[in-house]
């Protein structure tokens, strides 16, 4: 169930936020969660190919409520982030930070030594978050997203550290 917008989160103080894996049992939401994020949602074959694969995949959710999740890739000692997303109604409380810190710890778990996406060069509020959290900015991918039916936008390419990193 998607967090209905009239509903303010500490309006529910008895609501735990709670970590778990995304499971195939989720992708409805999660896709309702996308559309009414982006202008180019994941569709739910997305999500469903990237479970079938075995690419790490949470979620955060408050009580039945859908919060955030996060899908992100494993290749080697590497770690790219493919999606994390914060439902509207959660945007600026934190929790996009608190999945980035999860998945720092989860990738040094399984031997990652950094962290590797793609954001839309427009999207200032998550590039400053990326760069806030560590991520600096290595590449430019010209004409990586769709923008509209006949342009494209460019993708920021961002990597960080993270075998070596302290925090």
């Amino acid at each position: 169930m998607l967090w209905p917008d009239h509903f303010k989160q500490e309006a529910a103080p008895d609501l735990k936020v709670q970590l778990s894996l995304l499971s195939e049992s989720d992708l409805l939401r999660v896709v309702a969660v996308e559309q009414t994020t982006y202008s180019h949602p994941w569709t739910l074959g997305n999500f469903n190919d990237a479970l079938k694969a075995g690419y790490a995949a949470f979620k955060l959710e408050a009580g039945e409520y859908l919060v955030a999740y996060l899908v992100a890739m494993q290749v080697v000692d590497e770690v790219h982030l493919l999606n994390i997303t914060v439902a509207p109604a959660f945007h600026r409380q934190g929790w996009a930070q608190a999945l980035l810190q999860y998945l720092k710890l989860w990738s040094l778990q399984q031997g990652a030594n950094c962290l590797w996406l793609e954001v839309r060069q427009s999207n200032e509020p998550a590039l400053n978050l990326y760069q806030t959290f560590g991520f600096e900015q290595v590449g430019l991918r010209k004409d990586y997203y769709p923008a509209s039916r006949s342009t494209r936008e460019s993708a920021v390419v961002m990597r960080m550290t993270i075998a070596s990193d302290p925090r």
